[in-house]
């Protein structure tokens, strides 16, 4: 059981768009939700599920508005929230920006969509690729030739259309993982982990049918092969177009693709990681008027790889004034407004280290430092390399008509919350 109304309201409470799908909810107990919001900030007792007598209101915040389900029932509230966040991403697709002004410029559109996602309380078409063949904009306006149903709508493969064609047919495989990173003081470890999405870019006609084999440990296991080369997956997460039962079974990753760009999958690794960019830095105070950092980078990954667009955030004293710096290699940019200093350094090879200096003045009263200085924050994208060593190892793309498809494959390892403390 899902929700059995959805409201958008403005930064004030004021509904904007409502749609009752069950009728069992009053639409003015809606008018209860903004000051129970406003009780529970003042509290500090604010949660996503908020219950006024028996109605349940579960809420998301995006931009300047609300996103607000009602429902009397113990619904599953994972659900409720998957859709709310689902109908946000189907409004950006269409309006690009997702604000109280595109929601008042395209009402019409609005009630349509919300017609479409969800029935009787229950989810229904959420893709947006298949909405917009037969919910269509122009300027502000509905376009209603179309009256026919598309076939997606009824197919058991509803995230594809039909009759799809193409002179070249390729897939463009990206594997993309993200290094979450927290380091003290002392060079300890104290967080590791690397989260990975393998995204698809599929330009293949008619209704193919692919399989994705990947270096998965358990699927070595089952077929008794060497574990040497191989990686553990966690928390899983497919497409709605992956065949789960086949994927439980014998970890075949099965599917017939939607056509262009969509997320095939993420994954999770709880692993210690080397830091892939080293951080030490050092503060010298000179007798209460100025403050010199030293701050020294060291590449710690494959000497034949290279970072990218390299941003090292240094934090510095709030009342710190007159920089000057000196970099080995690229540039520094003092950001008063955020009391850090960005080194950028456009490309990084792995085993270089590289050093930075930035020297301040300081007002003759000394500010008293109450709580420690922030951790230094780090900013990469190394290309043709992952941490955790997944390949893929093949694609197979299976079609009726038989034709040729070629698998395009590129890796890519970026930092995500990646920090070293200093003090």
């Amino acid at each position: 059981m899902s929700a059995s109304a959805v409201f958008i309201l403005d930064v004030k409470g004021k509904p904007l768009i409502s749609r009752n799908y069950k009728g069992d909810v009053a639409m003015s107990e809606i008018e209860h939700f903004m000051p129970l919001l406003m009780q529970r900030e003042e509290e500090g007792a604010l949660a996503p599920l908020m219950s006024h007598g028996r109605v349940h209101f579960l809420w998301i915040k995006y931009s300047n508005l609300y996103l607000v389900a009602t429902t009397l029932k113990n619904a599953n509230a994972s659900l409720v929230y998957s859709f709310l966040y689902k109908t946000v991403e189907v409004f950006s697709e269409y309006f690009k920006e997702l604000e109280e002004e595109s929601i008042r410029d395209n009402f019409v559109i609005v009630y349509e969509l919300l017609d479409e996602l969800m029935d009787f309380g229950f989810p229904q078409t959420t893709d947006s690729k298949i909405l917009q063949e037969y919910i269509t904009q122009q300027g502000n306006k509905l376009e209603t030739g179309k009256s026919r149903v598309p076939p997606t709508v009824t197919n058991a493969v509803s995230w594809r259309s039909e009759g799809i064609k193409y002179k070249k047919n390729e897939v463009f495989i990206d594997v993309i993982e993200s290094v979450n990173l927290l380091v003290n003081a002392n060079g300890s470890v104290l967080l590791s982990e690397i989260v990975g999405t393998i995204k698809l870019k599929v330009f293949l006609s008619g209704m193919p049918e692919l399989r994705l084999g990947l270096n998965d440990r358990v699927l070595f296991e089952l077929t008794g092969r060497s574990k040497n080369k191989s990686v553990e997956l966690e928390d899983v997460k497919f497409h709605q177009c992956v065949r789960l039962s086949r994927f439980d079974n014998d970890r075949t990753i099965s599917f017939i693709p939607p056509d262009g760009d969509f997320e095939l999958m993420s994954y999770r690794l709880s692993t210690q990681v080397k830091p892939l960019i080293w951080i030490e830095s050092v503060i010298e105070k000179f007798s209460h008027s100025r403050v010199e950092i030293m701050v020294k980078a060291k590449g710690q990954f494959k000497k034949q790889s290279v970072a990218n667009s390299v941003e090292i955030s240094v934090p510095v004293p709030s009342d710190a004034d007159s920089p000057r710096f000196k970099t080995s290699v690229g540039s520094a940019k003092y950001m008063p407004e955020k009391n850090v200093v960005i080194w950028s350094i456009k490309s990084f090879p792995g085993g270089k280290e590289y050093l930075m200096r930035a020297h301040f003045g300081l007002p003759s009263v000394e500010k008293e430092e109450v709580e420690g200085r922030p951790p230094i924050g780090v900013k990469f994208e190394i290309p043709y390399f992952t941490v955790s060593g997944i390949q893929v190892r093949y694609m197979k793309i299976i079609e009726k008509s038989g034709y040729q498809a070629l698998p395009w494959v590129r890796y890519i390892t970026q930092s995500g919350d990646y920090q070293l403390r200093t003090s």
